[in-house]
């Protein structure tokens, strides 16, 4: 064993954490003096290590995947169950330690089954595990009897020796229950809060994955994302996230809203961390229809795709639509980001979208999505069993049974709503909405505006900072650019790229359909360029003093005719 810092884990380091391998997976609060207290004792050996750093430090028997697992656990009881109450995971998996010691003998004994081997990941309360852990989207109605079967995802997984360290809490049902939710809380969990500053909210269903990653509590974690869900938390919690094209990812197993929307995807520190979760993931599968188009157009590996001069000569679209429609310091920390693109070599071209306003307003992806859920949310139910409810008719009367639990800041206003659409996928109302999305999103839209212009990609800001969590008067959200790639189901890669105030931003990335390989290229690159990602510092609130805040050098504010985002939730 080296005591070489460049590591970053010394002989004394690893002899204390095997001597912790034996802790129980209890999530019970470590009690210390103060929030300060907390972040300075927690753990921090394995802080902002890459899957690369660590593959290096088992593979040299500096440390093991059990080191690992124990590190992860110790940090999230003493940050995110303790101190500063990040409360980003709603369960710890019992049997981690065992497999990760069963890897550990596997890689013992000469067998490494990849680059995820013996590395922890946290998958998002949605997503089914054949285990001891829930499966219960946030909600108090699907506590019971565990999922019956693995998801894709969680299989693909542990094939490819990934240890699945437990659940990542979320937005209750996805953020598809109310459109007055405050983003990150659901009646099993709470609230999650951003671990840049607890007060301040981590963004879309997938708050707990994207918060997780950001705070050091897994390597990488996994989310879903049906329009932001995946791209939004990346923004607020600055990390990398990846929400691939519809169908590169299998949805089997997974806690529905809509087939025609809905995908699976990594958040994590680095790109090159999520592109190798990404390769584990994808896949045809008979589970779920949709992969069938992915059919030759996967990659097992896209780290093959990383690079760092990734940006040079690259035409890049630029949508200036999303200037001008939040606060003239996010335009400002976006301009440094397209500084940034130019001085790598990209060669930046204005564009727009010529159906804005349309897909801004949301009709038609309302429409789908709503008859979705209902046919979408029936056929997952019918899956489980030991349950509560096997309908979403059973969910609605369950939630007024039980509102002080499930509804003590908000209803169920989109299950209402939903609960009177037909779910019939043969509706004509639906099959219209449905071809108009993929027109204004696809053949007029991103398609379109890449071709017209001979640009590979697309980037324009993602969200705003995080606003301060608001239980009483809901998200506070003024515009999100996911919603042209969600109606399609295009992929969009989000790469931090500065910060307001204290907060981090991230810069989305789109592209057509399984354009993945381009999109990390690109991704990568301006992550060479910018190396805009800093891990947080737990603050209770943000200090407001501009002192080693990053601080805008100019501001650039555009009138936006098309509007903002208008949705109320990400979903």
């Amino acid at each position: 064993m080296s005591d070489d810092p460049s590591v970053g884990l010394t002989r004394r380091d690893v002899l204390r954490l095997g001597a912790l391998a034996g802790a129980g997976a209890s999530l019970a609060p470590l009690v210390t003096s103060s929030v300060a207290a907390n972040a300075a004792t927690a753990p921090s050996d394995f802080n902002e290590m890459t899957i690369t750093q660590l593959q290096g430090l088992m593979g040299s028997r500096q440390a093991r995947s059990v080191d690992l697992v124990t590190f992860f656990r110790q940090r999230i009881r003493t940050l995110d169950q303790s101190g500063p109450m990040v409360n980003s995971v709603i369960e710890l998996n019992p049997d981690a330690l065992a497999i990760a010691s069963a890897l550990d003998g596997e890689r013992q004994a000469g067998h490494v089954r990849g680059p995820l081997h013996g590395i922890p990941v946290l998958l998002k309360d949605n997503v089914d595990t054949h285990d001891q852990m829930q499966t219960a989207a946030g909600s108090l109605a699907l506590v019971g009897t565990p999922a019956l079967q693995d998801s894709t995802v969680a299989a693909r997984l542990r094939a490819a020796g990934a240890v699945i360290l437990g659940k990542t809490t979320l937005s209750e049902w996805a953020n598809f229950r109310s459109f007055f939710s405050s983003s990150g809380w659901s009646g099993r969990g709470g609230q999650c809060n951003n671990p840049y500053a607890i007060d301040r909210n981590p963004c879309g269903s997938s708050s707990g994955s994207g918060a997780a990653a950001s705070a050091n509590f897994a390597a990488v974690s996994i989310g879903t994302e049906t329009d932001g869900s995946i791209v939004c938390p990346a923004n607020e919690n600055g990390v990398v996230g990846i929400k691939p094209t519809v169908g590169l990812v299998s949805r089997a197993g997974v806690v529905p809203i809509s087939h025609t929307q809905d995908t699976v995807g990594p958040h994590a520190r680095t790109v090159a961390d999520a592109a190798a979760v990404l390769g584990a993931l994808v896949g045809v599968d008979s589970r779920d229809p949709a992969t069938a188009a992915s059919a030759g157009k996967f990659h097992r590996d896209y780290t093959q795709f990383l690079d760092s001069n990734g940006v040079n000569g690259v035409r890049i679209g630029v949508a200036r639509e999303y200037e001008g429609v939040g606060s003239p310091h996010t335009d400002a920390v976006f301009e440094d980001a397209l500084s940034a693109l130019h001085g790598a070599g990209a060669i930046l071209v204005d564009v727009s979208f010529p159906h804005l306003s349309e897909i801004n307003s949301g009709g038609s992806e309302f429409t789908v999505l709503l008859n979705d859920f209902k046919h979408d949310l029936n056929a997952y139910l019918s899956t489980r069993t030991g349950v509560p409810i096997t309908s979403l008719a059973d969910a609605i009367a369950f939630n007024n049974a039980h509102a002080a639990q499930e509804m003590p800041f908000f209803a169920q206003e989109l299950f209402d709503l939903a609960q009177t659409f037909s779910g019939d996928l043969s509706d004509p109302a639906y099959l219209t909405a449905l071809a108009r999305d993929k027109v204004i999103g696809g053949s007029e839209g991103i398609d379109a505006i890449l071709a017209t212009n001979n640009v590979q990609a697309i980037v324009a800001p993602t969200d705003t900072p995080a606003w301060p969590t608001d239980l009483i008067n809901a998200d506070h959200f003024i515009f999100g650019s996911s919603s042209a790639a969600a109606i399609v189901g295009y992929p969009i890669i989000v790469v931090p790229m500065g910060f307001s105030f204290g907060l981090p931003l991230g810069l989305s990335i789109m592209g057509t359909a399984f354009s993945e390989p381009t999109l990390i290229k690109i991704a990568s690159g301006f992550e060479h360029a910018s190396q805009a990602r800093r891990a947080p510092k737990f603050f209770a609130t943000l200090p407001f003093n501009t002192k080693g805040m990053p601080t805008p050098t100019r501001v650039h504010r555009r009138r936006n005719p098309a509007g903002g985002r208008v949705a109320p939730v990400r979903i």
